[in-house]
């Protein structure tokens, strides 16, 4: 089944190009059926790409998607033209009073500043709460999922000696995880940030499991019985080039960043990076589009019960 967005957001054509099947509000009109109503919070200053980014990890499963993408009011985007926002971005005020079968909260490259002192924190605090009796299941990823860690159970972020840029082996911790059923013992993800969560503060929080981790990049992923909220600490949403960009441009701000590590052959930044995650990211979406939203969210949509 396809991913519905709108007719002229340029993912659409990104979209068809690759062979993703896509229909446009237009043609979706004409069809009776409920489809997915998903909610992704856009965080980063790479708009369009990362919007693309998840319309294709999100149509790339048998369910029928309905993306809605929200910008915060309290942060004016630098990097996207105000008319494309205009355009094709909701703003909390217009949608609160909305129910959403999931939603997905991006990164965003604020991580070593305190979350209070982040423009838009409170106008997230009060996303992510009003996300408890609204969204059946939320998807925080990278800064998001310490953002929503801190916010909703108190764990604080820590700052890496280094930063941590590449493309890192995982493991399944908890086999039983529906999140990751089909996937493979390790598997590969990316990872870009400057901060974590320890191990040991996750580990005191009763209602969060730990689902996998990585010897080098820590937890990986977490949620909550019954995957209400889950927390994944890379960007298994990455293209296979985006890392390359971070490090170039980070390389032409005199930064001296590192190589990103298992990405580019031999480490050697003028050979093109192998993508091994690809695979992964999708089932990773599936599975929760599937087992987290699909089958569990009812169908009528305003009867989501609040998160306890």
């Amino acid at each position: 089944m396809p991913i519905k967005i709108p007719n002229q957001l340029p993912a659409t054509q990104v979209l068809t190009d690759e062979n993703i099947f896509v229909m446009t509000e237009t043609r979706a009109m004409t069809q009776d059926i409920r489809p997915l109503q998903i909610l992704v919070l856009n965080l980063m200053p790479t708009k369009i790409e990362t919007e693309t980014q998840f319309a294709r990890l999100l149509g790339n499963t048998p369910l029928q998607v309905e993306l809605e993408l929200m910008q915060t009011e309290s942060y004016v985007p630098q990097h996207t033209s105000a008319d494309h926002m205009i355009k094709f971005y909701t703003t909390f005020d217009k949608i609160k009073d909305r129910y959403f079968d999931g939603m997905v909260i991006t990164g965003a490259p604020v991580e070593m500043m305190d979350f209070e002192e982040v423009q838009y924190w409170d106008e997230l605090c009060r996303i992510m709460e009003w996300s408890k009796t609204h969204v059946h299941s939320t998807l925080h990823i990278c800064w998001a999922a310490q953002a929503g860690l801190y916010y909703h159970y108190g764990i604080p972020k820590v700052v890496l000696e280094e930063k941590l840029s590449g493309v890192y082996l995982h493991k399944v911790d908890r086999r039983s995880s529906m999140l990751l059923r089909g996937f493979d013992d390790n598997f590969w993800v990316p990872h870009s940030r400057n901060t974590t969560v320890r191990l040991e503060d996750v580990k005191a929080c009763s209602k969060l499991k730990i689902l996998s981790t990585s010897e080098k990049a820590g937890i990986y992923a977490l949620a909550t019985d019954g995957g209400r909220q889950i927390f994944i600490t890379g960007h298994s949403e990455y293209d296979g080039d985006t890392l390359k960009k971070e490090y170039i441009r980070d390389k032409n701000a005199g930064l001296n960043p590192k190589v990103p590590e298992n990405y580019f052959p031999d480490d050697d930044d003028t050979k093109n990076p192998i993508v091994t995650w690809r695979g992964h990211a999708s089932l990773l979406y599936q599975n929760w589009l599937n087992y987290f939203v699909y089958q569990a969210t009812p169908y009528d949509i305003f009867t989501i019960q609040p998160m306890d």
